[in-house]
C-alpha cells in the first residue's frame, strides 16, 4: 500500500473509525438490481476484493481468498421514516467494520419511505471522497437504458512504484519538475518570491530556492496556533450521529456568489462558519477573539509528479489539508464571508496541502507511540473537519434507477469531534453533519444555522 492509503490505517482510534459513510436515496431500486450491479461493476476494482494486511514491512492489499458479496450487503426491508432512517444511519456509521474481510459494507432499505435508501461504509485507506465519486460516476450512467462504458481497475502493489515516486520527488526538488507542476506550485511573498524569479536559470539555485520555500512553509504550518477552548474541543466519548439537511438549489449559492464576487466554496464555508457563530453562542458565549479552524482536503492530484499521479478511475487518497481560520468572531455575514475568501485564496495557493498529505503519509513509517504526536501537530489545530465534494451536474442512474439524492459523512481524525460535508447534485445542495455526542448531540440545530447563514447573504 501506498504511504497517503496506510496512514489511515496507522492514525485510527477504537473511538474514532477512520471510515467514509455515504447515502444516496435511489428510486424503486430492489436487492436483486443491486446484488447484479455490484457484482459486475463494483467488484471490477480488484481492489475491492482485497483486505488490507499489516505485515513486518508496511500494509499490503492483499485478496480475500473466501470472499463472497454477500459478506458486504444487507438487506432491511422495514418502512423507515425519515426519522428512523437518520437514526439507522448514524447507528451503522458507529458499527465497526470487520478487520477480517474487506472493509466495506452496503446496506439497502428497498422499502424506507421517500425512496429505496443505499448506504456505504468504506475505510478511508481504499479511497478518498473524489476517488469514489469518481467511480459512481463511471458506473452510475446519464441514461436507465444506458450500461457503464469505462469502469474498474487492477491492484498494482509493486515496489517499483515507491522507486518511481521517490525519483519524481527528488526530481522536483531539484527543480527539474514538469511544467505541469511548475505551473502548479506558486510561491509566498517578500524575499521568497524575490528570490524565486532570479533563481530560474541555474539547477543549484532553483534547489536553493524550493529549500528554502519548504522550509517557510513548514515553519508556518508548525507555528499555526491551536483553537480556542470550547465545547467543540470536549472530550470525545466515541459515540456519534449524523444528520442531512433537504436540499438546496445550487442557484442560490451562485447567486450569492456573484453578486459577492466570491465562489461558490466561499459561500458555503462562509456558510459554515455562521453556523459555527451560533453554536458558540450558545454554549460558550459571544466569541470574541476566538481562534478556531476547520480542517479542509484540498485536492492534490494535479500537483502530484508522475509515479503518484492516480490515472482516470484508480483508487487511492491524493488530497492534503489546509486549516483555514473561520472568522466567527465576524459580525455580519459579508465581513465573515470576505474573510474567508482571503484565507482560503491564501492556503490553497501555498505548498500546506501537500507538505500535509506527505506528513500524513509518513505515520505508516513511524512506531505506535510516535503515531499519537504526529497526529497532535494535525488535528489540536482544528476544531471540525469541512468536506466539500461535487458531484455531477445531471442526475444518473444505479442500475437502471434514478438517484435522487447523495450524502456522504467524513471521518474525523485526532480529537476532532465534528465534521462537516457539502455535497453538490443534480443542481442541488445538501449540508451534512456527523458529530460526537460529547460535542454535538444533536447537529439539526446546526444544519439550520447552515441554511440559515444562506439566506443573510445577497440573493
Amino acid at each position: 500500500m501506498l504511504p497517503a492509503d496506510s496512514a489511515w490505517l496507522a492514525l485510527e482510534r477504537p473511538d474514532n473509525p477512520m471510515t467514509i459513510t455515504v447515502l444516496m436515496r435511489v428510486e424503486g431500486l430492489t436487492a436483486d438490481r443491486l446484488r447484479e450491479f455490484l457484482s459486475i461493476y463494483w467488484l471490477a476494482w480488484e481492489r475491492f476484493r482485497c483486505q488490507p494486511v499489516q505485515r513486518a514491512s508496511g500494509w499490503w492489499w492483499e485478496q480475500d481468498p473466501t470472499f463472497v458479496l454477500r459478506h458486504h450487503l444487507e438487506v432491511h426491508n422495514h418502512a423507515f421514516e425519515d426519522g428512523q432512517l437518520k437514526d439507522w444511519v448514524s447507528a451503522r456509521l458507529n458499527q465497526p467494520l470487520p478487520e477480517y474481510r474487506p472493509r466495506w459494507k452496503f446496506w439497502l432499505l428497498p422499502n424506507a419511505v421517500g425512496g429505496a435508501a443505499v448506504v456505504l461504509r468504506i475505510h478511508h485507506c481504499y479511497a478518498d471522497g473524489l476517488s469514489l465519486m469518481g467511480i459512481f460516476d463511471r458506473i452510475c450512467t446519464r441514461s436507465p437504458q444506458q450500461a457503464p462504458v469505462l469502469y474498474g481497475a487492477r491492484e498494482r502493489s509493486d515496489i517499483g512504484r515507491w522507486r518511481e515516486s521517490a525519483e519524481s520527488w527528488l526530481a522536483a526538488m531539484q527543480g527539474r519538475e514538469s511544467a505541469k507542476s511548475a505551473a502548479g506550485q506558486q510561491t509566498t511573498a517578500g524575499t521568497i518570491d524575490q528570490l524565486g524569479r532570479t533563481a530560474q536559470s541555474n539547477p543549484l539555485e532553483r534547489g536553493a530556492f524550493n529549500g528554502l520555500k519548504l522550509l517557510n512553509e513548514v515553519s508556518q504550518f508548525l507555528i499555526e496556533p491551536e483553537d480556542s477552548p470550547s465545547h467543540l474541543k470536549a472530550e470525545l466519548l466515541g459515540r456519534r450521529i449524523c444528520r442531512w439537511s433537504a436540499p438546496v438549489p445550487l442557484a442560490r449559492f451562485r447567486s450569492a456568489a456573484d453578486q459577492t464576487g466570491c465562489t461558490i466554496n466561499d459561500v458555503l464555508l462562509a456558510c459554515v462558519t455562521g453556523a459555527m457563530r451560533s453554536s458558540l453562542e450558545e454554549h460558550d458565549g459571544i466569541p470574541e477573539d476566538v481562534i478556531l479552524h476547520a480542517a479542509v482536503p484540498v485536492d492534490i492530484r494535479s500537483r502530484l509528479p508522475e509515479g503518484i499521479e492516480p490515472g482516470p478511475g484508480m483508487l487511492g487518497n491524493c488530497f492534503g489539508t489546509v486549516f483555514v481560520p473561520l472568522p466567527v468572531d465576524g459580525e455580519s455575514p459579508l465581513e465573515r464571508l470576505y474573510r474567508v475568501k482571503h484565507e482560503t485564496r491564501r492556503l490553497k495557493q501555498s505548498w500546506q496541502p501537500a507538505i500535509a498529505w506527505g506528513l500524513a503519509g509518513s505515520a505508516c513509517f513511524l512506531p505506535a507511540s510516535w503515531r499519537q504526536p504526529l497526529a497532535d501537530i494535525f488535528y489540536r489545530r482544528a476544531s471540525a473537519v469541512v468536506s466539500n465534494v461535487p458531484g455531477t451536474p445531471e442526475p444518473r442512474y444505479l442500475a437502471g434507477c434514478q438517484i435522487k439524492e447523495q450524502m456522504f459523512w467524513v471521518p474525523q481524525a485526532g480529537d476532532i469531534g465534528l465534521g462537516i460535508s457539502i455535497v453538490s447534485y443534480a443542481g442541488q445542495v445538501q449540508f451534512g453533519v456527523v458529530a460526537d455526542e460529547a460535542v454535538m448531540p444533536d447537529p439539526a440545530p446546526f444544519l439550520t444555522s447552515c441554511l440559515d447563514a444562506l439566506d443573510r447573504l445577497p440573493a
